[in-house]
C-alpha cells in the first residue's frame, strides 16, 4: 500500500490562516480520496510561513469495482419513462435486464464502475482541493485565473512503496507536480529532490527547516525560557502569540533584549501589549520586581554575529514604540488626575449604537442600575453608581485609542491616579469580565455590579431594537453576555430576581431615550392588580414614581387622574397612580406622536429571560446535567432566581443518577400518564380527596402512610432550599410507589375504588410537583 506525499509551495502565507489551511489540506484530499473509493490508515498535516502538507499512510492502490443494481419502470410503461431512466444510468435499452416483479416485469439496470489507480483519483481530488481552496482571502497572479493565498510555486505529489516513489502527474495552470521543494529562503535556498515523507522532513531540516508547527512552538518556549532563565527573569506566558510567532519563522532562533530603564515605570500592561501588537515580542518579568524587564524576539535566521545586530535594530525600533506609549500615559495621567470631565464629555459624542444613543447615554443608564442592583450583591450603592460612571471613561484616553484591548485595564490605572476608592477602581477594570469561558469571574462586591448592570443593559438594549441573535450570526456578543451573566450570578451565589433587574434596566432605557408621552404607554400596560404582582415590578417602581412627579412638574391637574392626594412614597399608590396618569395622558396624545418605539415591558422581560435560561442549559451541560431537567425545575417557581433554580437542578441531577432516582422517575411518570388519560377521559381533575379508609391492600396503606410522612418533609425542605433533603425525601417513595403499581389495579370497576386511587395518584404527582416538572424529564 502507498503513501502520499503532497507539499504546496508558495510565498509566505499569513500567520493566521495556517492552522485553518492545515486542516482544510487534510479534509478535501481525504474526503476526495475516501469518495472516489481509497482507504488510508492515517494522515498528517503540516505547515510552515512558505508550504503547506500533507503526509497519508497507507493509501490503497487502486479504488474497487463497483456493481450497482438499480430498479427502472415496468417493461409497458410509457416510452418518456424509459427514456428517463437511461438517461440516468447511461445506459441503452439493450442493456437492460427485464425481470419479474410483484405488479409484473420491471426494467433493472446492473451499472458496473472498473475501479482505477490511485494516481489517477490523487490527481483529480489534489487538483479540485487546490482551485477550491477555501483560504479567508486570496490573490490571482500573472495571467492565470488560479486563486491562492499567495503566489503558488511549486507543487510535489508522490506515490511512494516499496518499490520506490513516483510523482503523480497533473498540473494547475502551468505549474506541474514534480518531487522538488526548496529549503530555508536565506539559509538553504537550493532546490532538492525528495522521495518521501521520511526523506522529505529530514531534508527540510537540513535546509533549515522545521516542518512541524508545534515542535517550533516547543523549540522557542524552551529557548526564550532558557534565555530569560540566565538573566533571572521568566517569561509572561502567551500562548496566542507563540502560536503567531511559529507561524513566521521556519527555523526560529530566540534572541533577548532589555528595556531602557526610562520606560520601565510604565504598567506593565502597556509594556506587554507594545511590545506583542507592534514587534511580536514576548515580555520577560523579573519576578524580584514584578515588573517586566526585557523581551524576547525570534528570528529567522541565524547570523555570523549571533543576531547581535538583529537585536540591536529591533531595540531601536522599540524605544520608539514605548516613547509614544510613555507620551500618551503622561497626557493621560494629567487628565485622570484632573477628573476626567474631558473624557466624560466626550463620551457624548461617541455612538454606542444608533437606536441606543451615546455612550454617556449607556454610562448614565447602567450608574442607576448599578445602584439598584448594589444591595442585592451586597456592595455599596455609592461606590456602584461612582464605579459605573467612571468605568468607561478611559475609552476616551490616548492609550487605549491605541491599544483597544487594554480598556478598563487603563481605566483602573486612572481611576487610581483621579482618587478613587481601589474597589471603584477595580471595578473599572473588572466590569468586562467575563469575556469567555476561560475568563475568571470577579468576585469583589462593587465590581459584580457593575458588570451585571453592563451587560444587562447590553441585553436590554439589544432586545429593545430586536437586534438578537440569529443562528450563528450574533454581531453584538449577546450569546457572550448572557453567559457572562449566567456566571457572574452563579458564581458569586447572587440571589436577584432576574425579572425584576430585567425591568429596572428596560425602565433607565425607557427614561434615557423616550419621552414622558412615550412612556405612559408603557405604564398603562401594567397589570390592573399592581397590589398583587409588587415583587415583579419593585424595580420599576422608582421609574413609576419618577414618572408622578415629572406629571405634577407638568402642571398635570390630580383632579385629571384622580388622585388628589398622592403618596409618591407609597409603591402602591404610586404605580396605581402613574398608571391612571397614563391612561389619561394616552387618551390625550396623537397616536402617531405618542406611539412607543420599543415593545412591552412584559415582552422584553419574558422573551430575555428564556434566552438566558436557553444560555444556561448550554453551560450546565458542560457540568453534566442534561437539558431536560432544566426543563424540569423551569417550570417551578422562582425560575428567575438562577442560584435557586441551579441548586433544584443539581440535586435532581444527584438522584437521578442512582438507581433509586431511575426507579423512581418512572414511578412518577406512570403516576402522572395514568392521571393525564384518566382526567382527559372523565373531564374532571383527580387533586382531591383520596381517603386511606377507602384502602383496600397493605399496599395502598403503605403508600398513604409514606406520603403522609414524606410530603411535609419535602415541603419545609423546599422551604429551607435544602433541595438535596427535599429529593432524599421523594425517593424514598421509591419503594411504597413501586409495590402500589404492581398490587393495585387502578382502572377497577369500582368507581368508588377507583377515583380513590386516582387522587392518591394524584398526591404522588403533587408530591413530585413540590421539586420539578418530572414529566420533561426524558426516560
Amino acid at each position: 500500500m502507498p503513501d502520499l506525499l503532497i507539499e504546496l509551495f508558495s510565498e509566505e502565507i499569513p500567520a493566521r490562516m495556517q492552522a485553518r489551511a492545515r486542516e482544510d489540506l487534510k479534509k478535501l484530499v481525504t474526503d476526495g480520496l475516501v469518495e472516489a473509493g481509497l482507504t488510508y490508515a492515517s494522515a498528517g498535516a503540516f505547515s510552515t510561513p512558505r508550504r503547506l502538507a500533507l503526509a497519508v499512510e497507507g493509501l490503497t492502490a487502486h479504488s474497487p469495482t463497483t456493481r450497482e443494481e438499480r430498479k427502472g419502470p415496468r417493461t409497458d410503461a410509457p416510452e418518456a419513462a424509459l427514456q428517463g431512466f437511461l438517461r440516468s444510468t447511461g445506459l441503452s435499452k439493450d442493456q437492460l435486464e427485464a425481470r419479474d416483479d410483484k405488479k409484473g416485469q420491471v426494467w433493472f439496470a446492473v451499472i458496473q464502475k472498473p475501479g482505477r489507480p490511485a494516481s489517477e483519483i490523487v490527481a483529480e481530488v489534489l487538483e479540485a482541493a487546490i482551485r477550491n481552496f477555501p483560504w479567508p482571502k486570496s490573490m490571482r497572479w500573472g495571467a492565470g485565473s488560479l486563486r491562492w493565498v499567495r503566489p503558488l510555486h511549486s507543487i510535489i505529489c508522490l506515490l511512494s512503496d516499496e518499490s520506490g516513489a513516483t510523482v503523480v502527474p497533473f498540473q494547475v495552470e502551468g505549474i506541474a507536480a514534480g518531487n522538488t521543494t526548496r529549503g530555508h529562503r536565506f539559509m538553504a535556498p537550493g532546490a532538492f529532490t525528495v522521495s518521501g515523507f521520511d526523506d522529505y522532513a529530514a531534508k527540510l531540516r537540513r535546509a533549515k527547516v522545521m516542518l512541524d508547527s508545534h515542535e517550533r512552538e516547543a523549540a522557542i518556549r524552551q529557548e526564550a525560557a532558557n534565555l530569560a532563565f540566565a538573566r533571572g527573569w521568566e517569561i509572561v506566558p502567551d500562548e496566542g502569540l507563540l502560536s503567531e510567532v511559529a507561524g513566521l519563522v521556519e527555523w526560529p532562533v530566540a534572541l533577548m533584549g532589555a528595556i531602557e530603564d526610562r520606560f520601565l515605570s510604565l504598567p506593565p500592561e502597556v509594556l506587554q501589549t507594545s511590545m506583542k501588537e507592534h514587534q511580536k515580542f514576548f515580555s520577560a518579568r523579573n519576578p524580584k520586581t514584578g515588573r517586566i524587564e526585557g523581551f524576547v524576539t525570534v528570528a529567522n535566521i541565524e547570523t555570523p554575529d549571533h543576531g547581535e545586530t538583529i537585536l540591536k535594530g529591533n531595540q531601536r525600533v522599540l524605544a520608539a514604540r514605548l516613547s509614544d506609549a510613555a507620551f500618551f500615559w503622561d497626557n493621560d495621567l494629567r487628565e485622570a488626575r484632573a477628573g476626567m470631565a474631558t473624557w466624560a464629555e466626550g463620551l457624548k459624542s461617541v455612538t454606542f449604537q444608533s437606536k441606543l444613543g451615546s455612550q454617556a447615554d449607556r454610562v448614565a443608564r447602567i450608574a442607576a442600575l448599578a445602584r439598584e442592583i448594589a444591595p442585592l450583591v451586597g456592595a455599596d450603592p455609592d461606590q456602584a453608581e461612582d464605579a459605573a460612571k467612571i468605568a468607561k471613561l478611559d475609552l476616551r484616553s490616548a492609550m487605549v485609542g491605541e491599544f483597544p484591548e487594554l480598556q478598563g485595564t487603563m481605566g483602573r490605572y486612572y481611576a487610581l491616579e483621579a482618587g478613587k476608592d481601589a474597589a471603584v477602581a477595580d471595578a473599572a477594570r473588572d466590569h468586562y469580565s467575563p469575556l469567555g469561558p476561560s475568563d475568571a469571574v470577579p468576585t469583589a462586591p462593587v465590581s459584580v455590579t457593575v458588570a451585571l448592570a453592563d451587560k444587562l443593559d447590553t441585553l436590554t438594549g439589544f432586545w429593545a431594537i430586536d437586534e438578537k441573535p440569529t443562528g450563528s450570526k450574533d454581531p453584538f456578543a449577546l450569546r457572550r453576555a448572557a453567559l457572562g451573566v449566567i456566571r457572574l450570578v452563579l458564581g458569586n451565589g447572587v440571589r436577584v430576581k432576574l425579572r425584576g433587574v430585567l425591568s429596572e434596566s428596560y425602565f433607565q432605557l425607557l427614561d434615557s431615550r423616550q419621552s414622558f408621552e412615550q412612556k405612559t404607554f408603557y405604564i398603562a400596560a401594567l397589570p390592573e392588580k399592581v397590589q398583587d404582582d409588587l415583587t415583579y415590578y419593585h424595580f420599576a417602581v422608582s421609574s413609576l414614581v419618577r414618572n408622578a412627579r415629572e406629571a405634577r412638574e407638568m402642571d398635570i391637574k390630580e383632579a385629571d387622574w384622580g388622585l388628589q392626594n398622592l403618596d409618591l412614597d407609597s409603591p402602591v399608590i404610586a404605580v396605581t397612580g402613574a398608571k391612571k396618569l397614563a391612561k389619561f395622558r394616552a387618551g390625550r396624545i396623537n397616536d402617531e406622536e405618542g406611539k412607543p418605539a420599543y415593545p412591552s415591558l412584559n415582552a422584553v422581560a419574558t422573551d430575555l429571560l428564556a434566552f438566558l435560561h436557553d444560555r444556561l442549559k448550554v453551560y450546565l451541560r458542560d457540568q453534566g446535567i442534561r437539558h431536560d431537567i432544566i426543563d424540569a425545575v423551569l417550570s417551578m417557581p422562582g425560575n428567575d432566581d438562577l442560584v435557586l433554580l441551579v441548586n433544584r437542578a443539581t440535586a435532581l441531577n444527584d438522584v437521578l443518577k442512582t438507581e433509586d432516582g431511575t426507579n423512581l422517575l418512572q414511578g412518577l411518570k406512570r403516576a402522572g400518564n395514568i392521571l393525564a388519560q384518566a382526567e382527559d377521559k372523565d373531564g374532571v381533575e383527580y387533586s382531591f380527596g383520596a381517603d386511606p379508609k377507602f384502602a383496600e391492600t397493605d399496599q395502598e396503606r403503605a403508600l398513604f402512610a409514606a406520603l403522609d410522612k414524606a410530603e411535609p418533609a419535602i415541603r419545609e425542605a423546599v422551604r429551607l432550599e435544602d433541595f438535596q433533603a427535599a429529593t432524599q425525601g421523594i425517593a424514598t417513595l421509591r419503594a411504597p410507589i413501586d409495590a402500589f403499581f404492581e398490587a393495585v389495579q387502578i382502572n377497577t370497576d369500582n368507581q368508588v375504588l377507583r377515583r380513590n386511587r386516582l387522587n392518591l395518584l394524584s398526591r404522588i404527582r403533587e408530591a413530585g410537583r413540590l421539586i420539578a416538572d418530572f414529566g420533561k424529564i426524558e426516560g
